[in-house]
């Protein structure tokens, strides 16, 4: 086993096609598909199964694919620490869909413009999620709002991990226009929260304020962006939770009602020792940056 058929191994668990992983690879697919044979023969497992021109990873290649990714990148980390960063290397963030449109592209063009050498990738997701990445190596950072009614920080350490608040957002409970005024949560009309999928920790302060768990009258509609939430609200049909950051960049600002409901740290998340010249850079850039 070498990082080369690791890295065949996890294009071609992609793609599941060995002939797409071989274009990807700019390789012939008979020397991709003799690689995947040989790392199957010294693992002593099948981790594809085949169907006609088809295949799977099989339940042993499924497992074996988080360890081979986080392999590939612990060679990546140490190559990166070894040479001083002079290579640049690959820094894998996290973030929120919200901080990914709010905040991080100023950011992002300021660390590019700086290091440029440095190849950054992003992934969106819920908080809880993009902190078991970090937790598991899948990516090296993570911009994230820790749960409500927790020791975030505690929680953090416990799982070797270590965050610093970047951003203090403006919570928002943003309503559609002309509903009665609201003094209570009971007050709220419709009785439809548009938000995340389970996971997102807007989701969760949303569903605290409002009194959701056990009550039987709200409906939760999952939703992937917040353009799609801020559509559902303008047509009268949700409410929904969000920064004061991500409505300044819609157009629909002044036509719905908001409800300030208070503060929550946007927190940058990473592994406890994790010290590679990107990320130190990246670092070193927010700390300095005002709030």
């Amino acid at each position: 086993m070498d990082t080369e058929s690791l890295n065949i191994f996890c294009t071609v668990a992609a793609e599941l096609s060995m002939t797409n992983a071989a274009a990807r690879l700019g390789r012939v697919p008979s020397n991709v598909t003799t690689r995947i044979q040989q790392l199957e023969a010294d693992m002593g497992v099948e981790l594809f199964v085949r169907m006609g021109k088809r295949i799977a990873l099989s339940g042993a290649g499924e497992r074996f694919l988080d360890y081979a990714r986080r392999m590939l990148a612990l060679e990546e980390e140490a190559r990166h620490v070894v040479t001083g960063g002079r290579d640049g290397g690959t820094l894998r963030i996290g973030s929120m869909e919200s901080t990914a449109a709010s905040r991080l592209p100023a950011v992002l063009a300021a660390y590019h413009a700086q290091h440029p050498a440095t190849r950054l990738e992003l992934q969106t997701g819920p908080s809880r999620q993009l902190i078991g990445q970090v937790r598991t190596g899948k990516l090296d950072c993570a911009f994230a709002a820790l749960p409500p009614g927790t020791d975030g920080f505690a929680d953090l350490g416990d799982m070797g991990l270590q965050a610093r608040a970047i951003w203090t957002e403006e919570l928002l409970l943003l309503l559609p226009a002309g509903k009665p005024a609201v003094d209570t949560a009971g007050d709220i009309e419709p009785r439809s929260l548009a938000a995340f999928p389970q996971g997102c920790t807007y989701r969760s302060a949303a569903e605290h304020w409002l009194g959701i768990a056990g009550s039987g009258d709200w409906q939760i509609q999952e939703m992937s962006s917040y353009h799609a939430m801020i559509a559902c609200v303008a047509a009268g049909a949700s409410v929904t939770v969000l920064p004061a950051s991500v409505l300044q960049l819609s157009a629909a600002t002044t036509a719905l009602r908001t409800i300030a409901l208070g503060q929550m740290d946007t927190c940058l998340v990473w592994r406890h020792g994790f010290d590679v010249p990107a990320f130190r850079n990246l670092a070193g850039q927010l700390w300095q940056a005002p709030a």
